[in-house]
């Protein structure tokens, strides 16, 4: 294979600056139709509502587009451009009907990044590497989420709510140059689409992504379980938020922002943990940790009203979605390799956990109605418990043993050779 450290490199760049840019506005676009458009809160809701069901649609269609472009690096240059135009605009736009199109269309673009980028790394380094690789991108996703919110924060409190419009545009733009970064002969297009070693030709015809995704049990079994994860992780955030803001009005969005900051640094070591690991271990172990961390969770939020305690117990959050994050695109890379599906797989799964997210906030707020907020919580550790215990029963180890030892051999080699040349 040829170098990559220039691609390296840029990768490294695009999964920082796209950490911020792959969600949209998200809860700023709320504080900025609230405080300086002064929309009611009822409009608010539909456009983001409207804006999560786009993303949510488009998480297939996505992933199939991936799949079967050569163009991957201009398909997140469109996406970020989308991104890029949908910020920019927004602040001399009034009217409900262009805003919510406009949001909408900025929510499908992001559903492109995940697997855009997956597939970008897969075709630059192969199997063997993409474990390691997968780790190291999450660890800079988690890293550029943490600077951007900082970032945010005090753009927003210098200049006003619209300062973060400004801000995710300088990232789509930088996410842009990052992407120039990669040459377009460094990836393979057969091999970023699942298809390696027999499977290469690149005119051999492949199933439907459906046929593989309803023929393949253990990536249903994985897709429910990713259903229920989200599910249960959605409203456990928010639902602290409003504990916080009830307890200390002046201090909550302070500490909301502290949670969220904090939590992202806690995935960074969770990410690298799985690209370290994941070969030598397997991905169940790592996965059912990642399981198991969110109904203690869940339980632990009952038990104290105080602030340090919530805020404490949120880091695990870091650590839940972490392991989880990284260990996705590689379960689904073990579960279609060799089919050629391995994106459109991918946005399949991602539909699941969208749907299992958009679910959760307004369960979790009509337990909180009827039965108050510890029941909230109870009931999210309840369906946390079921992931678990799918997982454990019914998930079997996906790992491909070959791959992960020439992969490790790989990596020795490598270091040794880095040694030499550093002695």
């Amino acid at each position: 294979m040829t170098d990559v450290a220039g691609p390296n490199r840029s990768l490294d760049l695009l999964n920082f600056f796209l950490a911020d840019v792959r969600d949209g506005l998200g809860p700023y676009l709320a504080i900025y139709l609230l405080t300086v458009q002064h929309w009611n809160e009822a409009d608010i809701g539909l456009v983001m509502t409207l804006a999560g069901l786009a993303g949510i649609a488009a998480q297939v269609p996505a992933g199939a587009l991936v799949d079967g472009t050569r163009y991957k690096r201009a398909v997140v240059v469109v996406a970020a451009l989308l991104v890029t135009v949908g910020s920019l605009t927004l602040p001399w736009l009034n009217s409900f009907t262009v805003v919510a199109v406009l949001q909408s269309a900025v929510g499908a673009a992001g559903a492109v990044f995940p697997p855009a980028i997956a597939a970008i790394t897969l075709g630059m380094l192969g199997p063997r590497a993409f474990v390691r690789r997968v780790g190291r991108n999450e660890s800079f996703n988690h890293a550029g989420n943490a600077v951007a919110a900082l970032l945010a924060g005090l753009a927003a409190y210098a200049f006003g709510p619209i300062a973060v419009f400004w801000l995710m545009t300088a990232m789509a733009l930088c996410s842009i140059a990052a992407t120039a970064g990669i040459p377009a002969n460094a990836i393979d297009h057969a091999v970023a689409r699942g298809l390696h070693g027999a499977d290469h030709g690149g005119d051999r015809e492949t199933p439907s992504g459906l046929r593989v995704i309803l023929g393949c049990r253990p990536l249903l079994i994985f897709g429910g379980c990713a259903a229920l994860f989200h599910f249960a992780n959605a409203a456990m955030l928010p639902l602290v938020g409003q504990k916080l803001a009830m307890k200390d009005p002046a201090l909550g969005t302070s500490l909301m922002s502290f949670c969220i900051v904090a939590a992202q640094l806690v995935m960074v070591p969770m990410a690298m943990l799985v690209g370290a690991r994941a070969d030598r271990w397997g991905r169940k172990p790592l996965l059912l940790a990642a399981f198991l961390v969110l109904p203690v969770r869940g339980v632990l939020y009952t038990l104290s009203d105080n602030s340090a305690w919530l805020v404490g117990v949120q880091l695990l959050d870091g650590v839940g979605a972490g392991l989880f994050g990284a260990l996705f695109p590689l379960v689904v890379a073990d579960l279609t390799e060799g089919t050629g599906r391995f994106n459109v797989s991918q946005g399949a799964i991602a539909t699941l956990q969208g749907i299992g997210a958009s679910l959760s906030t307004a369960a979790a707020g009509q337990m909180v109605v009827r039965e108050g907020y510890s029941a909230a919580f109870l009931m999210l550790a309840g369906a946390a418990g079921v992931a678990l215990l799918l997982a454990a029963l019914l998930l079997p180890e996906t790992r491909n043993v070959a791959t992960a030892e020439a992969g490790e051999d790989d990596m020795a080699s490598a270091d040794a050779a880095k040694a030499a040349s550093e002695a």
